[in-house]
Formats: structure tokens, C-alpha cells, sequence
């Protein structure tokens, strides 16, 4: 995929404070990248960076299995389609897209892989992939690593495809670096069989799973705060409103998990919903089957609307103490305990520089345009602010920091570039692309700023649509021939990070130097070619 360069008129450039420091300045892009209906679009990003691709979805794993073959590919199919040739049920033609999600970046020493006597280098990229096909009935979900300092013939490793016990790992979502018990997480958004996993470092990783500890669930960003906790937010669609033909109710919750001992997440402890009162006090809850409601209620306003600063509390819902530890469903206990349901939350971060005090989250909202719930009911989501006296406090206040409207929605991951700068992209979905008439970008939002005064964040990537994708996109408007790959293409796993694997280096412990001292920067543009980009100087 290119990166053409964009020439920019009449438009005031701005710092990147910091992409690295104030003297590095980057220019906006202007616009997003308009919809093809045939061929293909250059992505842009600033003049001053460029994308440097660290794996192709077409990069054979170096220890390929049966089902899995390549680094975004299942072993189901030709990686191109031929020419005339005709999808049935029993015969794909091209194999299944394993949408590499969530990345992780760690500077480690000593790792070995499945050449016992090559040389693997010490800069590593994680990834759990969200899609694939099934094994046994069950999907199968899998881990790789990107060795970034090595050839293409040990790029890409696979790390596991199956847990401690033997099952095949689910489709995974969202991954994390917890220091404390020097364990890799991953999060799978398959609700009744979703959950959270943990993985060693070693080669070939021992994968254990924690549904019994925290639960089932739609579970998809995940992070660590300086006390061990993890801090969890689910992706849970709802059900459609009958007045509200086109919103959905909310019905996904923000969870914390309080370990009993931060070395092993193994020994249990507390999961806990997060609560959050409207403006009179009253708690927000989920209202079984009055979907229209909940969709239009005031706790979605008062949520919603710009200087409006909500009381939240913390209420445990499952102690391993007390109540064991065998599955069990998050999102029912969440609702029987009074938890806040929200719109499709998807990942959440620490701001650097606060002592893990803020936490930031996006709410992916219902990503088309004929959502009757508009911008104040929160029908295109937005960014959240949670500001608490101590990581592990019980109490706190969430406030929105942006709210999405029809020309920015359906924001998706994030991750903060300097103390004040967050990246968030969107996943608005290939039907807003239609209604829009673009493609999905990334932003650079300003959390110290006023957006109810100020104009919209900068964009900072547009997205475009490779051969790959454009090819998919075809075959997927062709009716009733079952092709199981999704079409235009999608930004995920935006990620800065210093790599560093200590306690000291916990993500949201140092303020990012984006491209100096070791910070890097890198996303994944998943569907079509399924490849993951480095941005980098130009």
C-alpha cells in the first residue's frame, strides 16, 4: 500500500507536542480519503512521517500450522482469489482474514523462537488476531509475535493457538503488558466464551485462561495500572429499539479487576462495575426489555452532554474468595448489580504524567447515521474522562472529553502521544463509509481543550483502501455466495510505547517522546492486506 504525500494550502500547521519534542511540527491532512466505487485510495498521513509496513498479512508464520499459515491469513484458501473462480460453502476462494488487532511493543532480552539458532533480536510486537476460522466447532484464535529486528523468513512467529489445557485460544481483541506479573493479556469480545488470557514471554507461549477469575464477557481494551489492577472495557452490542429502529441499547459495561496478588493473576480477586450517576444522583442502569428507554434516557444526556461532570463508584460483583472460581457471566452480574451499561466501550488508557488518576476510554457508539439516539444520546460515541484520587480508589468522576457527531463517530482504539495529545481512530463500519461517502481516519485530540467551543481534532491519518481490500470489498457485494471476508479497510492497534517491560515503564507511567529515546509508534490496517505500519520520520 502507498502513502502519497499531501500538498497542503491555506492550512495552519501544528506542534505534535510532543512527536517528539516542540520543534517537530506535522501538518494536518485536510481530509479524509473520499469513497472508491471501483480501484483503489491512497491513505495519507503528514508530509513530515511516513508508514513503514513491519508485516503483510501474506507473511508466511515461520511455524505455520494446518489451520494457520501466514501472519493475517487462515489455511482455507488461496491467498488471491482466481479468476472466475465461484465461493460455495465447502470452497472459499481466498482464505479467511485473521484481522491482526491489538498490538503490544516490548524491548526484551534472550527470546527464542522456532529456529533454536537464529538470532531473534530484542524489539517485538504482539498481537492477537479477532477473526479465522473453526476448530472443533470452536474458533481459532491465535498469537503472534512481529520480530522487528529479523528477516522475513523469522518475521512473524506463532506464539500459541491454544491455552495450557489444551482448547483453541478464541478470537482475540485487545492485548496488554501486565509488568507486575510479567504475563502478556489478551481479551476475546465473544461475550459467552470471551474473557481474558494470559501468556508467558517464552517460546512457544503456556496460555492460561482467566474466565474463571474474571468472568465471560465481551471483553475487549484492557490495561494496567501502577497498583496491578486491570481495567476493562467491553464491547457488548444491544438490542435494536422499536421506536428507535436504527440505535441500540446500551449494554456494554466498564469493569476493574483487583487482584489478590499482582506476581499471579492465577490466585483471584475482585472483578468490579463501574456505576455511574446522572445529574439528579440517580444510578444509570440497564432496564431489561425497555430497550427505547434505556437508548433515550436521561442518564445517556447527561452523559453525553459537554461540562457535565458524573459521580462514579466501583461495586465488586465477583470475589474469587467467596464465590470461587469457575465461569461465570460478567455482563449478567454486571446488570443485576446496578453497573452502568454503555455504548459499545472499546479501549481505554492512562494519561501519562497523573499517577494513573485519568483514565481514558472511547465509546464506539452505533455507527450509522439513521441512529435516532443522534449526538446527545451518544448514537455516534465519543471519548470519556474517569478522574479518581488514586488508581485503586473506589469513587471518582467521569466527564465526556469529545462527543462524536456524523462526521467523526464510531471512535475505536487510542493511545496518548505526549502528556495532553491522545491518537484515537474510528471503526465506523463499511456501511457509514457508504452513507458518509469516506473513509475512517485518526485524530489527535487535545484532552486539556474545550470541544463544545472548540473546532473538531486533528486529523492525523486518513485511511484509504488497498487492492486487497478493494478486491474483498467486490466479492462481498456479490449476494448469496457466503464470502466470509469483510471489504473496505479498517485502523486498529494504535499503539506508542517505549517497550519498556518494568514496572517503571507500565504503560501510562512516562510521558511519550513519539520518535526519540526508544518511542515508537504503530497501528494495524486490518481487512484487505491485514498489514501493521511503524510511523516514522520521513
Amino acid at each position: 500500500m502507498s502513502f502519497k504525500m499531501l500538498a497542503l494550502t491555506g492550512t495552519a500547521l501544528f506542534t505534535f507536542a510532543t512527536f517528539a519534542h516542540a520543534d517537530v511540527v506535522l501538518s494536518p491532512v485536510s481530509n479524509p480519503v473520499a469513497k472508491v466505487e471501483s480501484g483503489t485510495a491512497d491513505s495519507i498521513l503528514p508530509p513530515e512521517v511516513k508508514a513503514v509496513v513491519v508485516a503483510k498479512g501474506a507473511m508466511p508464520l515461520e511455524n505455520p500450522t494446518p489451520e494457520i499459515s501466514h501472519y493475517g491469513y487462515a489455511a482455507d484458501g488461496p491467498l488471491t482469489p482466481a479468476v472466475g473462480d465461484k465461493q460455495t460453502k465447502d470452497h472459499n476462494v481466498e482464505a479467511t482474514k485473521t484481522e491482526p488487532d491489538k498490538n503490544t511493543y516490548l524491548v526484551l532480552e534472550g527470546q527464542k523462537g522456532a529456529d533454536q539458532n537464529y538470532n531473534y533480536g530484542t524489539h517485538f510486537l504482539f498481537q492477537g488476531h479477532e477473526n479465522g476460522t473453526t476448530r472443533n466447532d470452536h474458533p481459532q484464535g491465535y498469537i503472534t509475535r512481529i520480530n522487528l529486528d529479523a528477516d522475513e523468513a523469522h518475521r512473524v512467529t506463532l506464539m500459541a493457538d491454544k491455552d495450557s489445557s489444551g482448547a483453541t485460544l478464541p478470537f482475540i481483541d485487545g492485548s496488554t503488558w501486565h509488568p507486575q506479573s510479567q504475563r502478556l493479556l489478551f481479551a476475546s469480545e465473544e461475550g459467552k466464551s470471551g474473557g481474558v488470557w494470559q501468556a508467558t514471554l517464552d517460546y512457544p507461549s503456556t496460555v492460561d485462561s482467566l474466565t474463571g477469575i474474571m468472568g465471560n464477557g465481551a471483553y475487549e481494551g484492557i490495561q494496567a495500572d501502577k497498583d496491578g489492577n486491570l481495567w476493562i472495557v467491553e464491547d457488548e452490542g444491544g438490542e435494536k429499539g422499536e421506536k428507535a429502529k436504527h440505535a441500540r441499547q446500551p449494554n456494554s459495561f466498564v469493569f476493574r479487576f483487583i487482584p489478590n496478588d499482582t506476581a499471579s493473576l492465577l490466585k483471584g480477586g475482585k472483578l468490579q462495575v463501574l456505576q455511574v450517576m446522572d445529574a439528579s444522583g440517580q444510578a444509570i442502569v440497564f432496564h431489561e426489555g425497555k430497550a427505547d428507554d434505556d437508548i433515550m434516557s436521561q442518564g445517556m444526556l447527561d452523559m453525553y452532554a459537554y461540562g457535565t461532570s458524573l459521580k462514579t463508584k466501583w461495586i465488586t460483583i465477583h470475589d474469587t474468595d467467596k464465590d470461587g472460581t469457575a465461569p461465570f457471566d460478567a455482563n449478567a452480574l454486571a446488570k443485576s448489580a446496578q453497573g452502568t451499561p454503555m455504548k459499545r466501550p472499546e479501549n481505554g488508557v492512562f494519561r501519562p504524567g497523573t499517577d494513573f488518576k485519568e483514565f481514558y476510554f472511547t465509546q464506539t457508539g452505533d455507527t450509522t447515521l439513521d441512529t435516532e439516539a443522534g449526538e446527545e444520546h451518544g448514537g455516534f460515541g465519543g471519548v470519556f474522562k474517569l478522574v479518581q484520587a488514586e488508581a485503586s480508589s473506589d469513587e471518582g468522576e467521569m466527564s465526556i472529553v469529545y462527543r462524536g457527531y456524523k462526521g467523526i463517530l464510531g471512535l475505536d482504539n487510542l493511545n496518548f502521544a505526549s502528556a495532553d495529545l491522545l491518537l484515537v481512530v474510528e471503526d465506523s463500519s463499511d456501511k457509514v463509509h457508504g452513507q458518509r461517502k469516506f473513509y475512517d481516519a485518526g485524530y489527535v485530540i487535545n484532552v486539556t481543550a474545550d470541544y463544545s467551543k472548540e473546532d473538531d481534532p486533528k486529523r492525523f491519518l486518513a485511511i484509504g483502501l488497498d487492492a486487497d481490500a478493494a478486491t474483498d470489498a467486490a466479492l462481498a457485494a456479490e449476494k448469496d455466495t457466503g464470502f466470509q471476508n469483510d471489504g473496505d479497510n479498517e485502523i486498529t492497534g494504535i499503539h506508542v510505547s517505549d517497550g519498556d517491560a518494568s514496572e517503571a515503564g507500565i504503560l501510562g507511567a512516562k510521558i511519550p517522546t513519539v520518535f526519540e529515546n526508544g518511542w515508537r509508534v504503530f497501528y494495524t490496517q486490518q481487512h484487505g492486506a491485514n498489514q501493521t505500519f511503524e510511523i516514522v520520520k520521513n
